[in-house]
């Protein structure tokens, strides 16, 4: 969801420029940060920047370089000359004030042209509705740009994310290759642990017994399961055009089965591939947060 998109447009007024930054969000947040929009252009621009964008928060700028004699602001002389006037009126009402010099006069006008309505400001007229249709084409471009920087990073997402889930069924194949070890490792233990209590088991008690212990710690169904999660993650990401909710479900459910088999491992190198599992899905989940 993360994206940029600039474009230009060339008003009667000045160079208008469009800008559209993107960032990750669960819906469409749409921020318009300018004064130059018409009120009437609002909401056709947001459902444009939401139709073209779905998701994400979107902050849309407009700015105008203004051409000509239009590029100087004019001053409001008559609101300057009853602020001055109000001014002096104060410094002779109230006791202590000097008439200003030439220096304070200086700093006085540099005060009084920072006050409200002094200098006009009509840039919030600056686009008319016979400059629209421009205004309108600069955006599309901009989100143009914006989706072709989308679609650039949405190609380095996808190799990342789906070499990573390669990456978890190749760890989860290593995990298969111990399951023969382990069930060795748990039958030694059982034993050991006889043998200190000085007992001796028939042996097809504990040929029942061990089997009965081990279906506990069976992770068969997680591991049919997780592959199903992982197939059904490649298919959503390579056939849905908006995927990224659907593989954020997917991806809790790839975790529920690799910290069940966690939870059953029962056997430290299992663990350890385990942890590497986890690793790897935590930066799929981090990632899927900016697939649309």
């Amino acid at each position: 969801m993360t994206g940029y998109g600039k474009a230009e447009a060339q008003l009667k007024t000045g160079k208008l420029t469009v800008e559209i930054r993107t960032l990750n969000a669960k819906s469409a947040d749409i921020n318009i940060k300018t004064s130059l929009l018409p009120k009437d252009k609002d909401i056709p621009v947001r459902k444009m920047l939401a139709d073209r964008l779905q998701r994400g928060t979107i902050d849309f700028f407009l700015t105008l370089e203004a051409a000509g004699a239009d590029s100087v602001r004019p001053i409001n002389t008559e609101a300057l000359k009853a602020y001055y006037n109000q001014v002096l009126q104060l410094r002779q009402d109230l006791p202590g004030f000097t008439a200003p010099g030439d220096e304070a006069n200086s700093e006085l006008l540099a005060s009084l042209l920072r006050l409200p309505d002094v200098v006009d400001a009509k840039k919030a007229d600056a686009i008319s509705e016979e400059d629209w249709p421009a205004v309108e084409a600069a955006i599309d471009e901009a989100l143009d740009h914006l989706q072709q920087f989308r679609s650039q990073e949405g190609a380095v997402l996808y190799k990342d994310v789906t070499g990573r889930v390669q990456t978890i069924l190749s760890l989860y194949d290593e995990v298969e290759k111990l399951e023969g070890e382990r069930i060795e490792t748990v039958k030694a233990k059982l034993l050991k642990n006889l043998e200190e209590l000085a007992q001796k088991p028939d042996p097809a008690r504990f040929e029942q017994e061990l089997i009965f212990y081990l279906e506990k710690y069976d992770i068969n169904e997680e591991k049919v399961r997780l592959r199903q999660h992982c197939r059904y993650f490649m298919e959503t990401i390579d056939n849905e055009p908006n995927p990224g909710k659907k593989l954020g479900f997917i991806i809790q459910e790839m975790g529920r089965e690799i910290n069940t088999t966690g939870s059953k491992a029962n056997h430290a190198g299992i663990q350890r591939l385990v942890v590497r599992m986890k690793d790897e899905l935590e930066k799929i989940r981090e990632q899927s947060m900016n697939i649309l």
